[in-house]
């Protein structure tokens, strides 16, 4: 089995999670998921690859994805590590998630890391994930420890490398999740995927994948979104989930000061209000409603932002998205709340809207 680019890719987000069982891989996988992503971020979640390795022994075809790491909480070689112990378990299931981090960051105190240091482990993890080397001199230092030269012994090694990579396993794609220009048109440059986070209007992801193409080349490249999505017959529970959802989303728009992208008057406003209020120590907490000092965001905006309504209206909104050239989805809201409402919710995307989303594409 390919990397989906011949198809639709509907993955499911990562969430704050304590585990993760056998039987719920195997029933994600039942209903029909293409990928399932695993929230990196030590201080509010399990161990990603932990749960991937659950997964990863009981299903068949359900791809697993970091959803997603970062380059300053793990070494990049132990991430690299970590994803191909994944693809050999699976066969060639796995997928390399990343970002410049985000909440795993915020809780050790620290801001993303640089747009310079993120392009320059782009690189490292394409060489390490392609089997290559690099010297300890390029690679830089993997924290205060003094370096090897300190120590007498006789041959020592000189590059970072993964030994034990098996032969004739496919190389784990990489998948940068990008907001900004700088990064998408890095991701564009060096992944094999892009997933775009800018919301689910046409105008912002139509702005994103003209970045994206503008620095490609002829590379060929898979561009997704992460989109929030609320599929419910009734309007005002519908919304009602979407307000709740948003914010950590929109937040990525703003979360360095200024805004990015396509912007009207609405969002404008909106967005500030992210970037003056979103209370981070809530992050995990997607049931929180008060996120935003000085009340939530509007209905238009997060009508905007995310897809909201019945199937109908959710398979039309995601099929425009299609036709715009998105090959993926990793769809924000099934399994994020408990009880019988958002049970509901779930049922109808993954029984209504997705397989009518894959028969239309095909």
């Amino acid at each position: 089995m390919g990397t989906g680019q011949d198809m639709l890719e509907i993955w499911r987000a990562g969430g704050a999670n304590f585990g993760a069982t056998a039987t719920e891989a195997q029933a994600i996988e039942a209903q029909g998921w293409h990928g399932q992503m695993f929230m990196d971020s030590q201080c509010l979640s399990a161990d990603p690859y932990a749960q991937m390795g659950v997964w990863a022994t009981a299903t068949e075809r359900l791809w697993l994805s970091t959803g997603v790491t970062n380059p300053l909480t793990r070494n990049l070689a132990v991430t690299t590590g970590a994803a191909v112990t994944v693809q050999a378990i699976t066969g060639g299931r796995a997928v390399l998630g990343i970002g410049r981090g985000d909440s795993a960051h915020a809780y050790l105190g620290h801001a993303p890391v640089g747009t310079r240091q993120f392009e320059r482990a782009l690189v490292h993890l394409q060489t390490l994930l392609s089997g290559g080397e690099i010297p300890f001199d390029d690679y830089g230092p993997s924290g205060d420890a003094p370096p090897l030269d300190a120590l007498h012994m006789g041959e020592r090694p000189q590059a970072v490398r993964l030994n034990w990579l098996p032969e004739h396993l496919p190389k784990v794609p990489l998948d940068v999740a990008a907001t900004g220009p700088k990064v998408i048109a890095m991701g564009a440059r060096l992944a094999e995927r892009v997933t775009f986070s800018v919301g689910a209007s046409r105008d912002r992801l139509g702005w994103a994948l003209g970045e994206a193409r503008a620095a490609q080349g002829a590379r060929r490249v898979s561009y997704g979104a992460q989109i929030v999505v609320v599929c419910d017959t009734d309007a005002e529970a519908a919304m009602d989930a979407a307000m709740k959802i948003a914010p950590p989303l929109a937040r990525f728009q703003v979360i360095e000061g200024k805004q990015v992208g396509p912007q009207d008057a609405e969002a404008a406003r909106n967005l500030d209000a992210v970037s003056k209020g979103y209370d981070m120590t809530r992050h995990s907490d997607m049931s929180a409603a008060d996120r935003i000092a000085g009340g939530s965001l509007s209905q238009d905006f997060v009508r905007n932002f995310a897809v909201v309504g019945d199937p109908d209206q959710v398979t039309a909104h995601l099929l425009d998205l299609v036709a715009m050239g998105l090959e993926r989805f990793v769809v924000v809201g099934p399994g994020l709340f408990p009880g019988e409402r958002s049970a509901r919710q779930d049922a109808l995307f993954t029984r209504e809207v997705m397989p009518v989303l894959r028969k239309s594409v095909a």
